[in-house]
Parts: C-alpha cells; sequence; structure tokens
C-alpha cells in the first residue's frame, strides 16, 4: 500500500452514535424490526427532538425526525447506509464500517445455552452458574443477584445478539479473576459451534434491591476473520486511537490505543482530548512517517443505557446532549480534517423488545477548509452534497480510506469526490 503525500496531513475522525438508527431497512421483516425507526419513533414519542447543529448538518435531510426540519441547505453531505451483512450489532456494524462485512451469522441462543455446553463450563471453571437464558443486564441482576451473593455463582445470560454474559457482584469475585473467566470461557469454552460474537464481562456492586453495573465492563470479541481499515491504515503507519469501546470491538488488532470511557459524558471529554491532542506527522513503531492518527469514537450509552431498556426519554436527552456538545468539537477541527457521523444499527426504545433493530445508519459528512470547524460550523465553507442510499456501511470505511490515500479496501465505494468541496 501507498500514500499519497496530497494528503498526507489530513486527520479523520469517525464518530459513532452507538445504535442510534433511522428507519427500518428493506429486509426489517425478516428480523421481527417492521416499524423500527429510531431516530423516527424516539423523536415522536418525546414530542420533538431539539437538534440544532446536527439539523444544519443535515440530519433531518436524512430521514423525517420530528422538531428536526430539513435544512435548506446543509453544511454537511448527508445520505444513509443500508447494512449488507446479515447481523444487526455492535461487532458486526463496526466491522463493516471498517469494510468488512459479516456475511455469516454468529450462533444466537432464544432458549438459553445448551445445557452441554453449561456442563463444560462448570468443568472448566469449577463454578456453577445461576440463569442461562436471555434477559435484560439490570433485570436479572435484580432477579438473581441475592442467590449469587449467596451461592457465588455467577449469572450467565445472552440476549438477541450473539453474546455470552457473565455478571458478577465485585465483592464475590474481584473484577481482575472476572477478566480471567472470560477469557478462558473465550478461549476454552465458546468455539466451533459455539464461538459467539462477543463474550460481556458485567461486574455489579451494591445490596439487593439497588444493585447497579459499575463501568469496569469489558468485551471479548472474535478478531476479525478479513483485514480492515484499521489494519490497512497501521500498513503504512496511521495509528488508530479509539474512544471508548473500540478496542474490545477490533480485538486490539492494528489498535494502537483505546480510551475506557464511563459514559457518554465521558466519551465526549475524551475525544475532544484526542480531537485536540493529536499532532500531525508523528512516527510509530513500524519505522515510517506516520499520517495524522486515525481517531474512532463510539457513544455507547444510546444502546446500552436507553436502546436495550425501552428508555425513550433517556435516549432524547442524550441525543439533545450530544448536539449540544458538537460545537466543542468543531471547535478542536482545523483545515485538513474529516468528521463522519454515523451509527452502527439501530436499538429503537420504543420497540416491544429490547433487542437491536435492522435500521439504515445516518451519514454526515463535515470535510473541514479554511477556518477550521468554528467556521465550517457557520457556513463559511461550501455547502454539502448529497450521498443518496448507499449499499453498505463498508463505503463509510472506503471514504476514509481513500481520504489516507490507500490502495482501495475489498469493499465498499467512496463518496470522498462527493464530500470534498
Amino acid at each position: 500500500m501507498s500514500a499519497s503525500s496530497t494528503i498526507r496531513d489530513s486527520r479523520a475522525i469517525l464518530l459513532v452514535l452507538d445504535s442510534v438508527g433511522c428507519g427500518a431497512m428493506d429486509d426489517a421483516a425478516a428480523y421481527g424490526d417492521v416499524g423500527a425507526d429510531t431516530l423516527g419513533n424516539t423523536a415522536r414519542r418525546a414530542g420533538g427532538l431539539s437538534l440544532p447543529v446536527l439539523g444544519r448538518l443535515g440530519l433531518g435531510s436524512i430521514h423525517p425526525i420530528e422538531g428536526v426540519s430539513p435544512a435548506a441547505e446543509p453544511l454537511a453531505s448527508w445520505g444513509k447506509a443500508r447494512e449488507r451483512g446479515v447481523q444487526k450489532d455492535t461487532v458486526a456494524g463496526h466491522w463493516e464500517l471498517a469494510g468488512y462485512p459479516l456475511m455469516r451469522a454468529f450462533p444466537t441462543y432464544a432458549d438459553g445455552f445448551p445445557l452441554s455446553l453449561m456442563d463444560r463450563f462448570t468443568q472448566l471453571t469449577g463454578l456453577g452458574w445461576l440463569g442461562n437464558k436471555p434477559a435484560s443486564g439490570t433485570a436479572i441482576i435484580e432477579e438473581l443477584g441475592t442467590e449469587h451473593l449467596a451461592t457465588g455463582n455467577p449469572i450467565i445470560y445472552t440476549s438477541g445478539d450473539s453474546v455470552f454474559q457473565i455478571a458478577v457482584h465485585e465483592e464475590v469475585m474481584p473484577v481482575e479473576r472476572l477478566y480471567e473467566l472470560g477469557e478462558l470461557c473465550r478461549a476454552k469454552l465458546l468455539v466451533g459451534q459455539h464461538e459467539v460474537g462477543r463474550v460481556i464481562l458485567r461486574p455489579f456492586v451494591g445490596e439487593p434491591g439497588s444493585f447497579r453495573r459499575t463501568d469496569r465492563r469489558r468485551d471479548l470479541a472474535l478478531p476479525p476473520a478479513k483485514s480492515t481499515l484499521i489494519d490497512a491504515l497501521r500498513q503504512v503507519g496511521v495509528a488508530t486511537h479509539g474512544v471508548g469501546k473500540i478496542g474490545d470491538i477490533f480485538a486490539w488488532r492494528s489498535i494502537a490505543d483505546s480510551v475506557h470511557v464511563a459514559n457518554n459524558d465521558d466519551a465526549m471529554s475524551k475525544l475532544l482530548a484526542a480531537a485536540g491532542a493529536v499532532e500531525r506527522g508523528v512516527r510509530v513503531s513500524v519505522g515510517i512517517d506516520a499520517h495524522a492518527p486515525f481517531v474512532f469514537a463510539n457513544f455507547n450509552d444510546f444502546d446500552m443505557l436507553w436502546g436495550h431498556r425501552n428508555d425513550w426519554r433517556g435516549y432524547a436527552a442524550g441525543l439533545e446532549a450530544v448536539d449540544a456538545w458538537l460545537p466543542d468539537l468543531f471547535d478542536q477541527l482545523v483545515e485538513g480534517d474529516l468528521l463522519i457521523i454515523t451509527a452502527d444499527h439501530g436499538c429503537d426504545p420504543t420497540d416491544i423488545s429490547t433487542d437491536h433493530t435492522r435500521e439504515f445508519i445516518p451519514i454526515i459528512a463535515c470535510p473541514i477548509g479554511a477556518g477550521g470547524g468554528r467556521a465550517f460550523l457557520a457556513g463559511e465553507q461550501p455547502r454539502g452534497n448529497p450521498l443518496g442510499v448507499r449499499s453498505t456501511f463498508a463505503d463509510i470505511g472506503q471514504t476514509i480510506a481513500e481520504y489516507y490515500g490507500l490502495i482501495p479496501l475489498d469493499e465498499g465505494v467512496s463518496f470522498l469526490q462527493s464530500v470534498l468541496p
């Protein structure tokens, strides 16, 4: 691979608002998601959303959202993308954004894990177990937390996604021991036909009736089976800096660092720090002059706190909080930067279920020109262009690859030339 000197000092920031989908995809019926519309339904239930910044960028031109009118001339380029892969979860969504659509489904367990697998769990770990069924994480802790305190047996549960989740009280099992338990299950138990997409470790604290999960969750994902945008960037010396669970999602492959965040507010703070502190032309361990790093951020509260708990009020407030914060991010952007705001799937908080929903994702692409991000947001730079309906999330990864001057990825069609002035 080679890099183009014309964009050598460019920096891309990909901001994923986890689960902020924008309407059911064409195949939603096959997933039980007819009528799903995370943005639209949340706005309707809330009586309208106040998103003046996202509205000026073009969000209201992508999809009908009560309270967010289409801008006459959106500042950013705008569109939406359908998922080509067969799943509707965080790992699959982020992998496809990075150029790798997942075309085989990881196993799911609508009736819980087979007893033969749970017997193997006991043989491997020496532990019993509680639960073993699909459940809301907060609900199952309330249901089984007291028994867990009495027995010491971990709570095992799953969801509509391909996940093996382990919840333990931090006074029953120290967090480091929980991490070791998860690594053992990932390596020795959840293999072959039971190779789930993620092992999720869920520590909690508190007393019966007031249990609460802590922010020391860890996700153990499988590594992508194919090369991704992050791998391609690494080969030419572009360091990927994650904000949130990016490192976990890509099994830490080709990730320079990925800072843990406690919540969306923490993610906003740490993304601002990354956007303001990253230097151009840094040298990395591959021994060549690097491009500006790639910043990949995930804001997870939309999915974890509000979508999966059917909390449309929290979801609406979270969207408005991000909108109010965005000017601070634009203040950190300089000429040559490219900011793309998108999602990874849906999780409609007004839906009857608490699972992810099969939805389009929004695309808002902001190429920063002279005067930096503040001038962009003030409308002092060329207006954006419509990007249409993209056939795969991978178009976003391909666009970033072209922006950095990489040889094209295997999947996706770049829309960079429609974005640049």
